[in-house]
Order: C-alpha cells, then structure tokens, then sequence
C-alpha cells in the first residue's frame, strides 16, 4: 500500500484543488501527516469510549486500537519504552486480579470449599451487595 493509499492522505489530498494534488511529492505527505496529526477518529479496529457523570464533573475513558499505517519510526526512546512496559505489567496485572476474583467467586458458587474453615469473606460480601 502507497503513501497516497493511505487514508488520511487519500482523504487530504481529496480536500485539495485538482491542480495541487499532484504537486507534492511523498516526503511532503509525510510531513504534512505529521503536522496535521495522521489519524482519522472513528478508523480503529477497536474503539471503546464511555464517558459518566460523577460529583458535578463528566469523566470519560478510551480504547482505540488498530494496525498502525504510519511510517516506522522510533518512538519514545528508553524511558517510553519503560513507561510502556510499566503500563502493560499494570494492564496484565489488574487483567490477572479480575481472573482470580471470578474464579474465586464461581468456585464459591459451586459450593468447592479448598480449605475448609478457612474464607476469605468475599463470597459473603458478594451474595449480600448482589442479592437486593
């Protein structure tokens, strides 16, 4: 796929007079992608978005996710590395967490009691927060 394949790019060079289209060569493109931002919202494989009111203030969350079309480079050197690493030991962390948590509570559904006499009382929070 060409440079001028590219979505923003196709959608760019549309929004231009006839006669400047072909005037520009793929380092300006490039350039131009890169000062303009490069990403139409709405053309990620994965785009989650909630938003919600608490205490007089709206907050909102994002997931967007896809395959990267934009030219390799690199990005964020040693220290964006580490904060990525940090974040997704967080992500797989909290994911691992969650995991534990619902096999817990269907083992206590079931009625498997691994250690007798022994409760870590979340199955009885549980029942009573979800029972009303």
């Amino acid at each position: 796929m060409g440079l001028r394949d590219e979505p923003f790019i196709r959608t760019l060079l549309a929004r231009l007079p006839a006669q400047s289209r072909d005037s520009f060569n793929d380092d300006q493109l490039r350039a131009l992608k890169v000062a303009l931002g490069g990403q139409a919202i709405g053309d990620h494989a994965v785009d989650l978005r909630w938003s919600w009111k608490f205490w007089r203030r709206h907050y909102y969350f994002m997931l967007l996710g896809g395959r990267s079309e934009s030219a390799s480079s690199p990005r964020g050197g040693t220290l964006g590395n580490f904060a990525r690493l940090v974040a997704m030991a967080g992500l797989l962390g909290t994911l691992l967490v969650f995991f534990v948590l619902a096999l817990y509570l269907l083992k206590s559904a079931l009625g498997i009691d691994l250690l007798p006499g022994v409760s870590l009382g979340v199955w009885d929070w549980f029942r009573e927060v979800f029972s009303q």
